[in-house]
Formats: C-alpha cells, structure tokens, sequence
C-alpha cells in the first residue's frame, strides 16, 4: 500500500546525505542489551560527544539519558556561539524544529480524547477553505488521521525540485520567511497539487502544520495556548513555547561544513540532493510568523526529556495509555522506511519494526524523531530507556554520524 522510502532518499531529502556512510551498527540484541554501569556508559557518551567536537562535526551539544526514569547521564559540551566562545549550559535553549511534531500530535490526540477531535474528521470540517486536489484536478478528503500519519498526500518544498510545485507557490516549511500568516501559508499550500492521492502512501510533509491549524480551530484557541494548556504547563515544561523566553540562553545554529560548520546568520540556503533548505533564524523572534506545528518551538533538553518520559510512563497526565499505545504503534508499515529501513510510522512519531533491518541495537517498538536544527530523541520502551539529544549543528546532530554513534554508545553496541 505505502512506497518505500530508502535512507539514503530520506536522508538526501532532508539535506542530510553524508559524503561517506555513517560507521556500520552491529545488528539487533536490543532484547538481550542492557546498560552498563553508569561510569562506563559516561566513558562512552563522553568519547562520541568529544570525538564530534575535536573533529569539528559539532559545536556544541546537550544529551540527556534516562534509564527507568533515572538519569544517568547528562552533559554539556561545546560552544553555544563559537565565535563569542560561549560555553554551552544544560539549560540552554534550542529552535525545536520538528521535535515540535511529537508535541503537535499529542495535543491533538487530547482533543480526541476530550471528544473535541475526531481521528477521522475530514480536514475541511475544521479548515473549510484548505482543499487541495490531485494533479488530475480532483479533490480528495484529507482527514486528521492523514494528517498524523504523513500520508495525507502533501509534502515539503525540501523534498522536491527547485521548480516544484511548493517552491512555485512559495509555501513555507515554518523554518523560512518570517512574518508569514498561517491563512496565507495554508492557501498557498492548497494551491499545490497532492503528491499522491491521500492514504495511499507515507510522505514526510507539511501536514503536522496542517495538523496545528485544526487543533487550534478544535481547541478553540491558538496552537501556542493550546499546546501550553494541554502539554506544557501541565508537565511543568517551563522552558518550552513557540517563542524564545530568554534569549540569552538561545544557541546559535550552525550548518554543516569544511573544516567547521558554517555559522547561519541571518539566512542560509542548504543545499540537498534534490533542491535545499532555508534557514532563518530570526523568525522565531517575529510574532507575525505563524505557529508552525511541524517545527516552531524552542525549548530544553531536560523539558523534552519530561515530554518523553511521560510518554514512556503510559501518558498521565496528559494522554489515556490506550492513546500512547497508538501514538506509538506502527500505523503505516516499515516498507514506508520513515527513518530508514525498518521504520515505520504511528500517530506522529517514527516506529522501530524490524532492527535487523534498520541495523539497529534498540528494541522493537522504539520510537523517536529528529529535528532539522540538528537534534534527535528515541524512546526503547523494553529497556525503559529515553535518550534526548540536541545540538546546534544542521543535520550532522539530526541525521549524521554522530547520531548513531550516540545511540551505540548508549547500548554499548558496535564495540
């Protein structure tokens, strides 16, 4: 039913296709894995952080490890600005990007719950003007669902040409083009054609942003009330907002580059295998730009962690354990390759279904994301681990090397 995404499509799609492949990762024993003691898992984290650092790979870093709700690992390292020499704190501040589409989805699926959302509402119910066809110029029903699950049949300008439809129409990603509102980004995405007719297969795409517009039509307020309402404030994630609350703790982003990664600035355009990515900063600070469900928020390394955990814990106190179980339960089957081989996808996260595929030590029914700032977090439920990595180099942190050494490291995998 669902076309197959390889990694290194996936991968050159989001800019991230590396020069050389990322070192081999042992195949699966995440039912057998356990965590060393704490002194050797430091030993071990610290050398891939280090070694990332030295080779100029990183400028700095933020990685949490909880084990059974326990953290047992945490560090700062690098620079949050290298050309003022800033050390980086713990509680430093990073754009969120995607790892926003986790926090989207879980307030819908509590909209849901609360019976204010339904799974299969028809996304004109709620945005009746957003009704994008087929190139045929037929109009398909998109529902919330789709719009969870990536397969609503839209995608991001990143992923086609440079003459595509989506740069054509100038849709925003949400990482570009400050001061944009959201009525004018949904018409112009509605303009585009559908990629493929909706549930017929997995794309990554702009529909988590389609996504935050209907929960804030059916929360009966803006995505950042919402969000605050349902998810932040009630974990306690003070830090966490679609807006900088201290921007002396913001970190600077940079991009991938030789010998160093490149300071962003003001803009940069990252190029990709197909066209490229945008980056402006600054938007963030402009309250124009619209909330951007897939990847508007800013926030820190322990607030994602208590996201993450509650999750891993069965969701109290903001989501039923019936509802984290589909939130986390592969909805689309692995041959979408969400991640990579072996991936599929549930209710907004990507879900680990075959590790000997994926070349994976985590266990079956792992979940995790990635951020295009230059982040990363999974969830092995199994081993009650949660991992939390955010850095402010583009993509290397997102999808480079240093991601799966992390994550051998954390296992002790590969050695």
């Amino acid at each position: 039913m669902f076309s197959t995404l390889g990694t290194l499509v996936m991968a050159a799609s989001l800019g991230l296709a590396p020069a050389s492949p990322p070192p081999a990762a042992v195949p699966s024993r995440a039912d057998s894995a356990t965590l060393a003691p704490d002194a050797a898992l430091k030993v071990r984290v610290d050398s891939v952080i280090d070694r990332a650092i030295a080779e100029k790979r990183i400028v700095g870093t933020v990685v949490v490890v909880a084990k059974d709700g326990k953290v047992v690992y945490q560090r700062a390292a690098g620079l949050a600005d290298r050309e003022a020499k800033k050390p980086l704190r713990q509680d430093a501040l990073f754009r969120l990007a995607s790892l926003t589409k986790a926090m989207t989805s879980v307030a819908a699926l509590k909209l849901v719950e609360q019976g204010k959302l339904g799974l299969e509402d028809p996304v004109t119910k709620w945005i009746p003007t957003f009704r994008p066809k087929l190139p045929d110029g037929t109009e398909p029903v998109i529902t919330v669902r789709q719009l969870l699950t990536h397969t609503a049949g839209l995608t991001y300008d990143f992923l086609e040409p440079a003459d595509g439809p989506y740069h054509k129409a100038r849709v925003s990603n949400g990482l570009d083009q400050p001061g944009l509102s959201m009525e004018e980004n949904l018409r112009r995405l509605a303009s585009a054609p559908l990629s493929y007719e909706p549930g017929k297969r997995w794309g990554y795409s702009m529909a988590t942003d389609v996504l935050g517009e209907v929960v804030a039509r059916a929360g009966g307020a803006p995505l950042p009330v919402v969000i605050e309402k349902l998810i932040t404030r009630p974990l306690g994630m003070t830090d966490t907002a679609f807006r900088v609350k201290d921007a002396a703790r913001l970190t600077t982003p940079y991009a991938d580059g030789k010998p160093e990664p490149v300071r962003i600035g003001e803009s940069l355009f990252v190029p990709n295998g197909i066209s490229g990515v945008t980056f402006v900063p600054g938007r963030v600070f402009d309250a124009r730009s619209f909330a951007s469900g897939g990847g508007g928020m800013v926030g820190t390394a322990a607030d994602y962690l208590k996201f993450l955990e509650v999750l891993r814990t069965g969701g109290a106190p903001v989501l039923k354990t019936d509802t984290v179980t589909q939130l986390t339960t592969d909805q689309v089957g692995p041959e979408a390759a969400s991640a990579g081989p072996g991936w599929g996808f549930g209710l907004g996260v990507g879900v680990l279904v075959d590790p000997v595929k994926a070349q994976s030590p985590q266990s079956v029914g792992t979940y995790k994301w990635m951020g295009a700032y230059g982040h990363s977090w999974f969830v092995d439920p199994k081993q009650g681990l949660t991992v939390v990595a955010l850095t402010n180099t583009t993509f290397e942190g997102m999808w480079g090397p240093f991601t799966a050494a992390l994550r051998d490291a954390v296992y002790d995998a590969g050695h």
